[in-house]
């Protein structure tokens, strides 16, 4: 089963040929995580999608609350019978009609859920490995910092990954910076210095990142900046790890040559399964 604007159908719903997030990418989506029917940092997720749906131009209904949203959601996790641990993506697209330009801005939205095997957060992958991406880069630009229908260069990168037998890649910038992974947040420790890219490099405005930020900040041994990390600078690091909602944190392991500690990744990992179970 789906959510389609509200109404529960079945999963085989099928949307047409003239849907304008597949002719055109014009759709944005939120990944949330459901632990005990309750939607894991669910204002932030909120927010940020009303700021993306402005930017992008889309007209946000004066139904299309944080309250109607919630309930909508958990009404499908309810059904389908998993919302002690769940994955959601919530999408909201254009309605079709048009070509670039669109006939008018009004919006549908399409709910989908499955089950989480987890309700605490873990480190999947004991060893994990990654490279550079260099065959297309992230622009330094609004748009890369939003969740929208058009992600090929995280594509392309995960099946370069797949390709060169890497558990996933980093993306660089026109400035040849290193802003992410093809499937979270970068973060970077070097010494006692906690470093991620900030949103003007580029990189995805997560919302585990602004929680991995806000946790680290209470570990008094740490220092946490916002700053522009370049290749050179990972074979210097201690750490490296990935954040997005569903994983959590996911620890690099190896980079080329250069293997890494997994210290820090789990002091946070406690810290973030203690505050979603409290």
């Amino acid at each position: 089963m789906i959510n389609f604007n509200g109404v529960i159908q079945d999963s085989d719903l099928q949307l047409t040929v003239s849907n304008r997030s597949f002719l055109y990418g014009d759709g944005i989506f939120e990944t949330l995580k459901i632990v005990n029917n309750k939607i894991l940092f669910f204002e932030d997720h909120y927010f940020r999608l009303m700021a993306s749906m402005r930017i992008v131009r889309m007209e946000i209904s004066m139904t299309f609350t944080m309250e109607y949203l919630e309930e909508q959601i958990l009404k499908l996790v309810g059904l389908l019978a998993i919302q002690d641990s769940a994955r959601v993506r919530f999408t909201v697209f254009r309605n079709e009609g048009g070509f670039y330009l669109p006939n008018d801005n009004s919006i549908s939205f399409v709910i989908q859920a499955s089950k989480l095997e987890n309700i605490r957060y873990k480190i999947s992958k004991i060893q994990f490995e990654v490279d550079l991406y260099k065959d297309f880069i992230v622009p330094r630009q609004l748009l890369s910092t939003l969740k929208t229908a058009n992600k090929i260069t995280h594509v392309t990168a995960s099946i370069f990954a797949k390709e060169n037998q890497l558990d996933s890649t980093l993306l660089i910038n026109e400035i040849k910076n290193v802003i992410e992974a093809a499937n979270g947040n970068l973060f970077m420790l070097m010494e006692n210095k906690l470093i991620t890219p900030p949103i003007s490099e580029g990189c995805l405005n997560g919302i585990m990142r602004k929680q991995i930020i806000s946790l680290a900040k209470q570990i008094d041994s740490v220092e946490v900046i916002e700053d522009a990390i370049s290749p050179f600078d990972l074979q210097k690091a201690d750490e490296l790890f990935i954040t997005n909602v569903i994983v959590g944190i996911q620890p690099i392991t190896k980079y080329r040559k250069k293997e890494f500690e997994v210290r820090l990744a789990n002091q946070l990992l406690e810290k973030l399964n203690a505050l979603i179970v409290a």
